[in-house]
């Protein structure tokens, strides 16, 4: 149920049944009508009946004409859809978006570097992030367009969204697709859920590492100063050191950005109060036994004094 919620109505094919189902009406009624003509010898000089009849007619020609153009239309709107289509994986340009995020730009920010446009590793080359950033997530099962507000239940129906609707927003001419880098960023690991193990592939390994170590000379030449040389290096071993069949070396080796978890901040703070009212606890008993203690030894004093010879 939750797809099908999520998916939205084409308002174009309603249109087409709406004047499809007027269509069949008038046709009915100027059957009905000649029959009665027929049976009831009337004469074609009722200026009313004929004048009726006219209007329907004309009726007739304005929907068949609108039916016509809306499928035009439509045959235009695949051949346009057809025409822009993009051969991009944007699962793969998601994941490889989300492991730069992680695993490299804050070493980046805390170099103080500006990275070129040039790299294909830069925010302004992912062919889907404005797309990506006009994603809501309003709660766990629904989604919203930034763009038109539509929501879904699902984002891969909101994913099909952008492609059916906002196709025309993708910056095809100046941006690339950054699933194509995925090989030397180690997408499938951040993908799969569950890490499997397949046989190494040494032609495959090879390949992938050559354009990690493209990317590190392009994104931080080492000619450019110190903080591009120390990423040069930190490159080569977040990620470049992991492709080898020899194993041994895991990527993402220099650690990632460190994220604060809400649920860990609400437990510690839950458990500093409760340290201070246990304390302010022990405090108030304490006062109040060495109060209770004073006061004993005041009427054990004035019994003694009381006490006869």
């Amino acid at each position: 149920m939750a797809s099908q919620r999520g998916r939205e109505i084409p308002c174009g094919n309603f249109s087409f049944a709406l004047a499809e189902a007027w269509q069949y009406t008038i046709n009915s009624f100027l059957f009905f009508e000649a029959r009665k003509l027929k049976n009831s010898e009337m004469r074609f000089s009722n200026t009313k009946w004929v004048s009726l009849c006219f209007c329907l007619l004309l009726s007739l020609q304005i929907i068949q004409g609108y039916k016509e153009s809306e499928t035009a239309r439509s045959l235009k709107l695949e051949q346009g859809n057809a025409a822009h289509e993009v051969h991009c994986s944007r699962e793969r340009s998601r994941a490889a978006q989300k492991i730069i995020e992680e695993y490299l730009m804050p070493f980046v920010e805390k170099e103080q570097y500006q990275m070129s446009r040039r790299c294909r590793l830069h925010s302004d080359n992912d062919l889907y992030r404005d797309q990506e950033q006009h994603k809501i997530r309003v709660d766990v099962n629904e989604w919203k367009c930034g763009y038109c507000r539509k929501r879904f239940y699902e984002e891969k129906h909101l994913d099909q969204h952008f492609d059916n609707r906002h196709y025309d927003l993708l910056n095809v001419s100046h941006s690339r697709c950054l699933a194509d880098v995925c090989g030397a960023l180690h997408c499938d690991l951040v993908m799969d859920s569950t890490p499997r193990k397949t046989k190494c592939n040494p032609a495959a390994t090879s390949r992938n590492q050559h354009l990690c170590e493209s990317l590190a000379d392009s994104c931080f030449p080492v000619n450019e100063g110190p903080s591009a040389s120390r990423l040069h290096e930190f490159f080569l071993r977040q990620f470049c050191d992991a492709h080898t069949c020899k194993g041994g070396q895991k990527p993402f080796s220099r650690g990632h950005r460190k994220t604060r978890n809400v649920f860990y901040l609400i437990v510690s703070i839950l458990t500093l109060m409760l340290l201070l009212l246990f304390y302010i606890f022990i405090y108030m008993h304490r006062r109040g036994m060495k109060g209770k203690m004073v006061q004993l030894k005041r009427i054990s004093k004035s019994a003694q004094k009381k006490k006869p010879l």
